[in-house]
């Protein structure tokens, strides 16, 4: 019976120790795993850092010339800050907050974009005619793109042709007065879309449509690769730099004029049937001035003027917290996870599983605990019975001698 006694300990023991790990807090896996942290510009004096498990602002990386947009390298090692009131590009350390390297450029430089292999950066501001492609290890200028007008967005895109290898080199999509303007990214011009009210921002989620704000309040869709506007989907509107989910390919749209944030619906100049956008959207307490999805679809992120910062659950469809961030936020970046590249660097952005996921692998976890028990509760009742039956065996054998 002493043996038994040890296997019901045992039993306990794991029993304990599973509904332990039931009722834990899972560990937070979505964009740039832990630390969980995201980087916001204008919400102090330089970049702000949150720590989205904290939910609060636990750093900030000093940054002159007001940061204007951030970029995360894909193994969260290094961010690149455009700071258009000193005229520079700066790559700074985000583990450390040290600056790697700079560059001075003409045109107030605010607009940044990496390209698919994140081996170049580009840069470049409405206050010039040209974009530049920088070595984001060193800053040094590698190529200019001159466009003859002012640069208000940019973005780089894969090649769409029917003929397109991997090795194909990408495009460059340049927003200017009137049109869009469209290079390969050897430095070669492959043509232009007029658009009408002057084109923004630029978002090219991966697939075969560009999104585009205007300055006169509209977005609108474009064929990549016949270089035709689609349609128009919001109108009315004052639209800051939008992001896209990854996994859905549904385009989150800040509405700075009527406090909203617009979701689109993917499209494509083959689809049938149009749909009505936007497909959903969310009302906020003040003017969203832009929005980041992570690479998971898990959470996004609205950087309000107000000085707050919302998180979004994305599968869920609502607004699961609100952060203080202080200041005039303008601007918020996620990062990829996991992280490309990167055995020795720590990651540095990551977000929180929403609530309503969190709740379901907590209640799996139980009911992986729960049958777990009956099993070993099985297993010890039969190794019981035939100790007994064993016992009481020997025992007559003792009798009959």
């Amino acid at each position: 019976m002493v043996i038994l006694r040890v296997y019901y300990y045992r039993l306990f023991f794991l029993l304990i120790l599973l509904l332990l790990i039931g009722l834990s807090p899972l560990p937070a896996l979505a964009d740039g795993g832990a630390p969980q942290l995201a980087y916001v510009a204008g919400a102090g004096r330089g970049i702000s850092i949150i720590d989205i498990a904290q939910q609060r602002v636990t750093g900030t990386i000093a940054v002159a010339g007001n940061a204007q947009s951030v970029l995360l390298s894909p193994d969260g090692h290094a961010l690149y800050v455009a700071q258009p009131v000193a005229g520079k590009v700066a790559v700074i350390a985000a583990k450390t907050g040290k600056t790697l390297c700079t560059t001075d450029l003409p045109g107030q430089p605010s607009l940044l974009a990496l390209s698919l292999d994140a081996t170049v950066l580009y840069a470049a501001g409405q206050g010039d005619t040209s974009v530049r492609a920088l070595d984001p290890t060193t800053c040094a200028v590698k190529r200019s793109f001159a466009t003859r007008e002012p640069v208000y967005g940019l973005a780089v895109a894969a090649s769409t042709a029917a003929d397109a290898t991997p090795s194909t080199p990408n495009q460059l999509w340049i927003s200017g007065n009137t049109s869009l303007t469209i290079f390969d990214v050897i430095g070669h011009l492959l043509g232009s879309v007029p658009v009408a009210g002057g084109p923004h921002y630029i978002s090219i989620p991966g697939g075969f449509t560009a999104y585009v704000t205007t300055r006169q309040g509209t977005v609108v869709a474009v064929d990549l690769n016949t270089r035709r506007v689609i349609r128009t989907l919001l109108s009315g509107g004052q639209f800051g730099p939008m992001d896209y989910d990854a996994n859905t390919g549904e385009v989150y749209v800040p509405d700075r004029r009527h406090n909203l944030l617009d979701v689109l619906a993917p499209v494509t100049i083959s689809t049938a049937v149009m749909p009505r956008e936007p497909t959903r959207l969310f009302h906020l307490s003040s003017s969203p001035q832009a929005v980041a999805i992570t690479s998971d679809g898990q959470l996004g992120f609205v950087a309000l003027a107000d000085g707050q910062v919302l998180m979004l659950d994305i599968p869920g469809r609502s607004i699961a917290s609100s952060i203080a961030v202080g200041g005039a936020p303008h601007f918020i970046i996620t990062g990829l996870y996991p992280p490309m590249n990167s055995p020795t660097v720590t990651a540095q952005q990551a977000t929180t599983p929403p609530p309503s996921a969190t709740s379901t692998n907590r209640v799996l976890l139980i009911i992986v605990a729960a049958v777990a028990g009956v099993l070993l509760l099985a297993m010890l009742w039969f190794f019981g019975k035939r100790y007994q039956q064993r016992h009481a065996s020997q025992r007559s054998a003792r009798k009959r001698l």
